[in-house]
């Protein structure tokens, strides 16, 4: 898919839910505070979700990240047969909102679908944490989940990182650490990142109103999280700009068409494949940003989850366990 040149028609589904939430009349994040922007995306997150599933095990944990500690949450899939594969996850919201809880009925999804665990993050969010600590607080985790994989219960031959939105960023950026590091990271699955440093590119132009996610809305959130423009110079922030590229664990990029991250997503996949990195892009047509985690109302996202799920197997090697 090249980039967005005019917009693109709508799913049916998903220009009837644009249209209902537009009929609401809710005001924007940037119309809040964090704080109350946070507490109104955690009610409004529940309302589109898929039910959450029962796993086999759920576990609350405080994982060190440099002088502070972060909650986490690990799940166990159904199937899931140690020492099993696993898949650190980290939330969406802008740097700013989201939360552990807000994605539980993903990552159980997800646990159950690939036979795997699943480490959430609850990173430090912005404006009280700025850049890079989200950046720091990701990367820390995965280096202390491979470290204690055997008290885990987890293979560390078989470890992916997956994120939506801002959580694509940081686990973009820690698949670039991990490869200078020579952690063995197995995959990556980046769900419509973040990836530029700055918001300039077509479909920024073409989707910044009336596709939910506004272009006030994301420079309200990169004002909560960059220190100054300075920051957005550093790849831990803009994994685009990151000098190499070589040596990458293979990815899965799923992309929304109508999203203003959608060019900078195709971008990435492009910097990829250019470096011989093994990856798949899959772009759902008449997808907004943020559609993975409205499985309750679109069929889209179903697709999307499955389509993850048939990766991670694959990846993990998990298809025909038993």
């Amino acid at each position: 898919m090249a980039e967005a040149a005019s917009p693109r028609p709508l799913d049916p589904q998903v220009a009837d839910l644009v249209a209902r939430i537009k009929r609401a009349n809710r005001p924007p994040y940037w119309q809040y505070t964090p704080q109350d922007a946070r507490a109104f995306h955690e009610k409004a997150s529940k309302v589109l979700e898929i039910a959450p599933a029962a796993v086999a095990d759920v576990r609350d944990l405080d994982i060190p990240v440099g002088d502070a500690t972060i909650g986490a949450r690990l799940y166990t899939g159904m199937e899931a047969k140690e020492p099993a594969p696993l898949l650190i996850f980290s939330h969406g919201g802008g740097f700013t909102l989201g939360s552990v809880e807000g994605y539980d009925a993903v990552c159980r999804m997800l646990a159950n679908g690939a036979r795997c665990k699943v480490l959430s993050l609850g990173y430090r969010l912005a404006p009280e944490h700025r850049f890079p600590t989200a950046a720091e607080d990701v990367y820390a985790a995965w280096k202390w989940a491979f470290d204690r994989h055997a008290r885990l219960g987890v293979d560390a031959a078989r470890v992916a990182g997956m994120g939506d939105s801002a959580g694509g960023t940081l686990t973009a950026q820690a698949a670039l650490r991990a490869r200078d590091d020579r952690l063995p990271l197995a995959a990556q699955v980046l769900l419509y990142p973040g990836t530029s440093a700055w918001q300039d590119t077509a479909s920024h132009r073409i989707y910044a109103e009336g596709y939910l996610l506004d272009a006030k809305t994301i420079q309200w959130f990169f004002n909560q999280y960059l220190r100054d423009d300075a920051d957005r110079m550093d790849w831990r922030f803009a994994p685009l700009d990151a000098p190499e590229f070589s040596g990458l664990a293979p990815a899965l990029l799923q992309l929304a068409e109508c999203d203003p991250l959608v060019d900078e997503g195709l971008a990435y996949g492009r910097k990829l494949a250019d470096a011989r990195v093994p990856v798949e892009i899959e772009v759902y047509e008449g997808a907004i940003h943020s559609f993975y985690n409205m499985g309750g109302a679109l069929r889209a996202a179903r697709q999307a989850h499955r389509d993850t799920v048939d990766y991670l197997r694959s990846v993990f090697g998990t298809s025909n366990v038993t």
